[in-house]
């Protein structure tokens, strides 16, 4: 095992790479995208997958004949999709709710996310619970259980926009 890490170490100053690189840290995070493209990128897109399932059973989904699945732009028919693309987009719901408490994240106005608001982070906890819940219900492949999840994650989306996003005008949003 020594050994393995001496020629990791070696191999990193070899090739220029910052021995830094091998342990990177929350507080090097970095906001690349504001509130409304992250949503728009990685929590509509998973969401829509396990709100999916109360309509289609994904054991049910088969890839498109005649096309590559690796290049379906739908999760549900690509190479990792059905069940496997639900439990996917769950994880992706929870993981993404580390996105979301990231300091430095704006809106779309511009107006700094209320990061450190207890009611956000509540409502950031009640998305990373429902995405969990949501990942092991997936797992048992039942259709009926997780569309009753599905109402679940709707819910801690739900509150959360209530009292962030669906203000008017859209200048008010965050505050």
């Amino acid at each position: 095992m020594r050994h393995t890490i001496l020629r990791l170490t070696l191999l990193l100053a070899i090739c220029g790479l910052p021995l830094a690189a091998q342990n990177p840290s929350t507080k090097d995070a970095q906001v690349h995208a504001d509130m409304n493209q992250l949503m728009r990128g990685a929590l509509y897109p998973a969401s829509n997958v396990v709100f999916s399932v109360q309509n289609d059973n994904p054991s049910d989904l088969k890839p498109v004949p005649g096309l590559d699945p690796s290049l379906s732009t739908d999760p549900l028919t690509s190479t990792f999709g059905g069940w496997v693309a639900v439990e996917n987009a769950a994880l992706t719901l929870a993981e993404s709710a580390n996105l979301l408490i990231i300091p430095g994240r704006a809106c779309a106005n511009g107006v700094a996310a209320p990061t450190m608001d207890p009611a956000w982070v509540a409502f950031v906890q009640q998305l990373r619970d429902a995405g969990m819940l949501a990942y092991r219900v997936a797992r048992t492949r039942d259709q009926e259980k997780m569309s009753d999840v599905a109402e679940t994650v709707s819910q801690a989306c739900a509150g959360c926009h209530r009292k962030w996003r669906d203000r008017r005008p859209a200048a008010n949003r965050c505050k």
